[in-house]
Order: C-alpha cells, then sequence, then structure tokens
C-alpha cells in the first residue's frame, strides 16, 4: 500500500509515476474524495467538541436543580448529527481505502520504463545456449517414458497438472533438496515451514486481494480460506502486525511448498507440458530488511536464485522488467530466464521482487528505529530460488542426448544416486 500521506501531498508525482505502469488514477475522485474526508473529520471534530459542552452544561444544570429537558432534546437532536457525520466519514473512508489498497507499487527509479514485456532490460546472460547435433525434444516427449503423465492427472483433477513416478519424481525430490541445502547452508537462510492454506487478511497484506483474485483458488465453507500462490504469502504474513526490534533484522527465510493458481489471465498458453501449471512447487527466498539496505538485498537474493542455476549448469539471462511489466506489489523486480532448447528461447524460471515498504504498510509491519525509538516499515523481498518444475523442464533439454536419456547435473548426482536417466 502506498503511502496515504504521498498521495495526499502529491498526488499528481504519484498519478504521472502510476501511469508510467499503465495505472490511470482517477485523480478527480480521489481529490473530491480528500476533500470530502476533510470537511466530514472538521465536522466531527466540530460536533464532538459541542457535545462535550453542551453535556457539561446539563451537568452543571442539574447540580443548579433547574429543568434539563430542553438540553436533552437538544443534545438528542446532536447526536444524531454527529451519528449521520460519522456514517458519511466512515463511508468517505472506506472508498478511499479501497482506492488506495488497489494500487499498485510506485516503481523505483532504476526501473526502465516500457510499455510492454518487450522493453524489459537484459541484465547478463551466464552460460552459453545448449546446441545439439540433433533435433532436441521438449521436456513432454522426453519426459513421457521417465513417469510424467498428464492424462491420469487430468482424470484425477483436470488440464494442467501432472502425475510424475519414479525417477522423475525423485528428481524433484532431489532439486527441491538440492536448493534447500545450498540456501540454508551457504546463503544464511532459515527454512520455514508454514500453512498451505491462507486467509484473506494474509492475501491482501502481500497484495493478492483485491486485484488479483481470479488468479486464487478460494476453498469452499466458512472459513474464508485460499491455497496460497506461492509461499510468500504465509512468510511474509508471520510478521504482520508485529514491531520488530533492529537486532532481529535482517530475516532470512527459505521455504518449500506447493503453489496453486488458477492462470486465469493466460488465455490458453502453455498449455502443453509443465511451464504453466495450476499446482507446482517452489522453493522460496525471502528477506525483511532495513529500509537502507533493500536494494542492497535486492541484488543478494538474485545471486543467490542465479546460483542454483551456475551449479546446475543451465544457461540463463537476467532480466530488469519494465514499469509496464512489474507485478502489483514491485516496486523493482529481476527475471532470471533458463534455455530451453526446444522453443530456442530463455523462459522465466525466477522472480525476484523488492516491495519496499508497500507489503509492510499492508500488514503493518514494523521495527523499532535505534535512534528515534519510534516504528518505522520494514522492507520486504521474496524471489524464487527457484521454480522446481521449471527447473526439472530445463534440465530435462538442456541434458538430453540424441537417444532421449538424461544426464544428471553433477550436483544433483548425490541426490539421485546416478549419473543417468533413461
Amino acid at each position: 500500500m502506498l503511502d496515504p500521506k504521498l498521495i495526499r501531498q502529491d498526488l499528481d508525482t504519484v498519478a504521472a509515476k502510476l501511469k508510467h505502469r499503465g495505472v490511470i488514477l482517477d485523480v478527480p475522485r480521489l481529490q473530491a474524495l480528500e476533500e470530502q474526508r476533510k470537511t466530514l473529520q472538521t465536522r466531527l471534530q466540530d460536533l464532538q467538541n459541542e457535545r462535550n459542552v453542551r453535556s457539561k452544561a446539563i451537568g452543571q444544570a442539574k447540580a443548579k436543580g433547574e429543568n434539563v429537558d430542553p438540553l436533552f432534546q437538544e443534545l438528542k437532536i446532536l447526536n444524531d448529527s454527529l451519528k449521520k457525520t460519522e456514517e458519511q466519514f466512515t463511508q468517505v473512508q472506506e472508498e478511499l481505502n479501497d482506492l488506495l489498497a488497489r494500487m499498485p507499487n510506485i516503481p523505483h527509479e532504476s526501473v526502465p520504463l516500457g510499455k510492454s514485456e518487450a522493453d524489459n532490460q537484459v541484465i547478463r546472460t551466464w552460460g552459453t545456449s545448449t546446441q545439439f547435433t540433433f533435433t532436441p525434444k521438449d521436456h513432454v516427449d522426453l519426459g513421457e517414458k521417465l513417469g510424467m503423465d498428464f492424462a491420469t492427472a487430468a482424470k484425477i483433477a483436470s488440464a494442467r497438472f501432472v502425475v510424475m513416478r519414479g525417477v522423475l519424481a525423485k528428481l524433484q525430490r532431489a532439486l527441491v533438496q538440492f536448493m534447500l541445502d545450498l540456501h540454508t547452508i551457504e546463503h544464511g537462510y532459515q527454512e520455514i515451514y508454514v500453512p498451505y492454506l491462507a486467509n484473506s487478511e494474509a492475501l491482501f497484506g502481500t497484495g493478492q486481494l483485491p486485484n488479483l483474485k481470479e488468479d486464487l483458488f478460494a476453498i469452499t465453507g466458512d472459513q474464508g480460506f485460499y491455497l496460497i500462490p506461492t509461499s510468500e504469502v504465509s512468510v511474509t504474513n508471520t510478521i504482520r502486525d508485529a514491531i520488530l526490534e533492529p537486532e532481529q533484522l535482517p530475516l532470512k527465510y527459505v521455504c518449500h511448498s506447493p503453489c496453486f493458481r488458477s492462470e486465469a489471465g493466460s488465455y490458453g498458453k502453455d498449455t502443453r507440458g509443465m511451464i504453466r501449471n495450476h499446482q507446482f512447487e517452489k522453493v522460496e527466498l525471502l528477506q525483511i530488511v532495513h529500509p537502507d539496505h533493500s536494494y542492497e538485498a535486492h541484488e543478494e537474493i538474485t545471486r543467490h536464485a542465479e546460483t542454483v542455476l551456475q551449479r546446475l549448469e543451465l544457461p540463463y539471462r537476467v532480466i530488469s522488467l519494465c514499469t509496464a511489466d512489474l507485478g502489483f506489489s514491485a516496486a523493482k523486480t529481476y527475471d532470471l530466464e533458463v534455455w530451453l532448447p526446444s522453443q530456442n528461447t530463455y523462459r522465466e524460471i525466477s522472480s525476484c521482487s523488492n516491495t519496499e515498504s508497500f507489503q509492510a504498510r499492508r500488514m503493518k509491519a514494523r521495527y523499532r528505529d535505534n535512534k528515534t525509538e519510534k516504528p518505522e516499515w520494514v522492507h520486504t523481498l521474496n524471489g524464487s530460488g527457484l521454480a522446481v518444475g521449471r527447473t526439472l523442464v530445463a534440465i530435462l533439454e538442456n541434458y538430453q542426448d540424441e537417444k532421449g536419456g538424461i544426464r544428471v547435473p553433477a550436483v544433483l548426482q548425490k541426490y539421485m544416486g546416478k549419473d543417468y536417466l533413461q
């Protein structure tokens, strides 16, 4: 959530920055609501003061034995007016809060301007795109003989789910274990296990609600639960309504979980295979940091995600998303894109974002400043370290041979107990 003071004091600048994201603010409506809010707030204060004066006068009149019925009648009229004004103020405040809740984050000044993903900028490339002396197969053709089964998954659930058996199920487990070991042992993250269901307050806190509701799977019943689209929701909300001491920062968590997404906006894209499923595994990296260190942390979390690809020897590139391609909560995002030979292109495998204080304001997550002793907003960051299914896809495609066998990356061989899948 954006700072309400910033919106009140410099709405034109906010509107101009959000326009770069393709968001057009209704500035006249916001200004009109803000004027109403201020007028009603002043009116409320005046009525409350008048009520106090009249209540005191009634007390004094009673003490003198005077008839207070006319005074009570006047007070009743005043209280009715006060109640009506309070209701009007609440309605206006709720409208303002709803508008504020639907505004995305302001892009950081270093984010490239752009109108679509075509304007994203390549920051760096690692490795050489894998080339073969034969026509490479895609992960579906390679995976079918190894235990990748979409037909059975569709029978159990629907399209965009997968059943994996045997060596593929073990490869997914090996990837998870490798990523968790790397991030906990070498990168200093604390592993955390969290619920796979979240309430609406949690999803509001990280920015999925209200705008992104259509991409969530809601659980029927009275509890108001949703399946998590990412463990970012659960882990980040561990600090909701908290005031952290400065020595607790930074907090660094790594979490493995399934993720559930309806892919409501994909419109039939990537329907073949495992690129865009409704359920997938992810190892998520999260940091909660002092505001002065958040962009340093952003570079760090991106390097940690890159390290996974480097250890697996998978070619990739780092993209800085332009203003129009940023996620709702992000002030700045780097995407990691891995090389997929069957598509002869790079595809996203990780997204590392700095949300600055945007999520913290929605969650009321703060730290106590050493100098002022006052609570201040923390900064929150998240990044996939990595999306497990897409990593598995990249291994199948980049490590295939002409006969359709798959070499096991060196760092995974101790987890798999073999160096070749066939």
